[in-house]
């Protein structure tokens, strides 16, 4: 990394503090759109980086209450109690707001950073709260007068904007071949209506069946007891937890078991022609077909597996269950016991095509998973070209 003069960071910002005590603005506090003065920024906003999320308000009686505490366009916002860390430039157009209790703003002074820039180093730097915070276990807040005394490099407005037209390029290739793969999916689903309709309302009129009908077998995971280390001693069979699946994909999993795990706990192979499905907390959130891995595993208690019968094939079940995901979260938002989700999955009803019309869709999604392949490759390459630049750059 180059060398920079370095500042400390409260040399170069106009306001710099978390916002007020949680006593100031309770949910009593928040208003209806119609009767609101303006918005309320929280941590939602630094943690999914957009302000296309649910809005807070408040009336103009409150707001000159806490005025002080104002957010504006080309401030940065900080989550710093919970989730550590995550920052967010508000975009200049920006209608004005205040600060939720949960985050911390950051007003820059003019012509001393770009402001993308600056994003991009704070974020670097607020990496290590977030580690300090898991290593203890305790959710930490991040202190305003600690940040400030903490030496930040200043790079001339130049060398700033070389390096952020740098990370901008790299950036746009990420966005694409995000966007790319979205595409796929959305292909995935357009076939499927176009050969079965929506699953739901079946307007096909194809034969249908409870979930638990058409699979041989249904089982929930388990966890093999910890206080027992010879079930982890030199294992060789994945135990995969909610937190390796992301979004649908199945991550090379952290913790590996032996048979002697197996056979003293409730944990089960997994065969790789099943559908496991994540439900935490009563609700669904990944799906995902083991045939894609094709490597046995087993699952903690949080994965639910299907084994699907002769009258149905995996990747058609899997879809289908995507297909109607938003429809089976729409029915279970009070629920909390996972035994109580569980049972209405097994319940719920899946349409039936002839089985040679499901092996054309599989087809079909083997073809895609071709393109998805190459373009996920892409994007991993992509993505670790901007770490590294980053890395160079913010070290």
């Amino acid at each position: 990394m180059e060398k920079f003069k370095l500042e400390p960071l409260k040399n170069n910002v106009e306001e710099m503090f978390i916002g007020p005590f949680g006593s100031s603005l309770k949910n009593e506090c928040f208003v209806n759109k119609e009767d609101a003065f303006c918005m309320v920024y929280e941590q939602k906003h630094a943690i999914q980086k957009t302000m296309d999320v649910e809005t807070r308000y408040i009336n103009e009686e409150k707001y000159n209450e806490l005025k002080r505490f104002n957010v504006r366009g080309g401030d940065i916002i900080v989550s710093c109690r919970g989730t550590i860390g995550e920052t967010y430039l508000v975009p200049d157009d920006s209608p004005l707001g205040i600060m939720h209790p949960s985050i911390m703003k950051i007003r820059l002074k003019d012509r001393v950073y770009i402001k993308n820039y600056f994003n991009d180093l704070l974020y670097t730097r607020l990496k290590k709260y977030e580690s300090e915070a898991n290593g203890s276990g305790v959710k930490m807040a991040i202190s305003a007068a600690k940040l400030g005394e903490e030496l930040f490099p200043v790079p001339t407005i130049q060398q700033q904007k070389n390096i952020e037209q740098k990370l901008s390029s790299v950036r746009k290739l990420l966005r694409l071949r995000k966007e790319e793969l979205l595409t796929l999916d959305q292909i995935i689903k357009a076939r499927f209506v176009e050969l079965f309709g929506n699953p739901i309302h079946n307007e096909k009129g194809w034969d249908t069946a409870a979930v638990e009908t058409v699979c041989k077998e249904i089982f929930g995971g388990g966890t093999p007891s910890k206080s027992h280390p010879e079930y982890y001693e030199n294992g060789d069979i994945p135990w995969v937890s909610s937190k390796d699946m992301k979004t649908d994909v199945l991550t090379e999993s952290q913790i590996y078991i032996n048979q002697k795990g197996i056979d003293n706990s409730t944990a089960r192979m997994v065969p790789v022609n099943s559908v496991i499905m994540v439900i935490r907390s009563g609700i669904l959130k990944h799906t995902l077909p083991v045939a894609i891995n094709a490597v046995p595993i087993t699952v903690n208690q949080d994965l639910k597996v299907f084994i699907p019968g002769e009258s149905i094939l995996t990747r058609f079940m899997a879809v289908q269950f995507k297909m109607q995901e938003a429809d089976i979260l729409s029915g279970v938002r009070a629920v909390t016991a996972d035994n109580i989700e569980f049972n209405s999955l097994k319940q719920r009803a899946m349409i039936v095509p002839p089985i040679e019309l499901q092996k054309e869709y599989v087809d079909f999604l083997e073809q895609v998973d071709k393109s998805k392949v190459a373009v996920q490759k892409a994007l991993d390459e992509t993505q670790l070209l901007f770490d590294s630049l980053m890395q160079e750059y913010f070290g």
